[in-house]
């Protein structure tokens, strides 16, 4: 009972922040994701040529972390579109629109450094599958 209750509150604040970083962003980040984590999950089950899936993965690394910035970069137009329009500077609108516009950077920087890892993973196995000791013995 207590870790189904503590599980929902993580969720409910989890998605609060989601939505605080711009759904338009955080979302498409979400489900690249999950869709690198597949890939690197193929890439260990199939152990063969790995070449495509690591460029697949290192391709869309790179694109989650250029549409994070790119989402922190409406996020900050954003604040200061609020900011003009409120007529002055307030800690409480100032606070908003920098969470909002750092939300996207760092849930795409954390997606980033989890497919580079994936890669290097696969990488690493590739190695120990191309290189076989009793070869070096004939």
């Amino acid at each position: 009972m207590y870790y189904s209750f503590l599980k929902l509150i993580i969720m409910t604040a989890l998605l609060d922040k989601f939505n605080d970083g711009g759904p338009f962003f955080t979302y498409p980040i979400l489900i690249l994701l999950i869709l690198i984590i597949v890939l690197i999950a193929k890439g260990f089950l199939k152990k063969s040529n790995n070449g495509k899936t690591i460029a697949l993965i290192a391709s869309l690394s790179w694109f989650t972390l250029a549409w994070a910035f790119l989402g922190r970069t409406f996020g900050l137009i954003a604040a200061f579109d609020n900011i003009q329009a409120a007529g002055q500077l307030t800690p409480h609108l100032l606070a908003e629109g920098l969470k909002m516009a750092l939300i996207n950077p760092l849930f795409g920087i954390t997606v980033f450094l989890i497919a580079r890892l994936g890669i290097i993973l696969l990488i690493w196995q590739k190695k120990e599958a191309d290189f076989n000791p009793d070869s070096s013995l004939k």
